[in-house]
């Protein structure tokens, strides 16, 4: 579904990924592990068209998105939920939410807003709600839904867990395993490994801008280098 061939990406002169390789099937749910400062995010921005890679190239169902807009990438089925939620504060959560369909799924709104709800009842609660006065853990849930208004066909999750409590993150992860179940095609972007494998199939270390681990999620979690950089054992 998405497959990323020798993709160097970054700021200006700085160059921040170094030709990233990573391929997703589709149905698949997908880790990219790293530290801070390892290239997570600049690979989503890259893969959402939020900035140009330098060289490289990116196929979404076969097709070449190297670039794109971001609009047609989001029309195309390819949702990026951001790094620190990006709610727009001001706005309600049912607005927050009718934005996300905004590009794709329009005419489905409201059984999509339907089953958002369904799946998050603390949202149908807050719906009149703006979304600057929500915790942290709520403006996550109003994030994912957002997206899922679009009816994703691979959804991207950048750091989901970031500034979450362990019970909230235990519950974000039993969600993201639920959307997998019914058949969404997930890449999950995060540094907390053991969560993050234990619902992912395959996984991905970037380093550095560099992939310098892959494989099934039970031989990276067995992996004693990833085990003593990321697990401290």
């Amino acid at each position: 579904m998405l497959e990323i061939t020798g993709l160097h990406a970054g700021y200006g002169a700085f160059q921040v990924l170094q030709g990233v390789d990573l391929s997703i099937g589709e149905g698949q749910i997908v880790a990219v592990l790293g530290a801070n400062g390892a290239g997570k995010t600049t690979l989503n921005r890259a893969v959402s068209g939020l900035i140009r890679p330098s060289a490289g190239r990116i196929r979404f169902d076969g097709t070449d998105i190297t670039g794109a807009d971001p609009a047609h990438i989001v029309e195309a089925g390819l949702i990026h939920v951001p790094e620190g939620r990006l709610v727009f504060p001001d706005l309600t959560v049912a607005e927050n939410l009718r934005l996300g369909a905004y590009r794709r799924a329009r005419q489905r709104m409201r059984a999509n807003l339907d089953m958002v709800l369904a799946l998050f009842p603390r949202l149908a609660e807050r719906l009149s709600q703006r979304a600057g006065l929500m915790s942290g853990g709520e403006q996550q849930m109003l994030a994912i839904g957002r997206g899922l208004m679009a009816e994703p066909r691979l959804l991207i999750l950048d750091e989901p867990s970031l500034g979450l409590s362990p019970l909230l993150t235990e519950q974000l992860f039993a969600l993201i395993a639920r959307l997998h179940g019914a058949g969404l095609s997930i890449l999950v972007v995060e540094q907390n490994v053991v969560q993050t494998l234990s619902i992912a199939s395959h996984g991905f270390v970037l380093e550095n801008g560099r992939i310098v681990l892959s494989g099934e999620s039970d031989s990276l979690l067995n992996n004693q280098e990833l085990r003593s950089a990321y697990l401290g054992v």
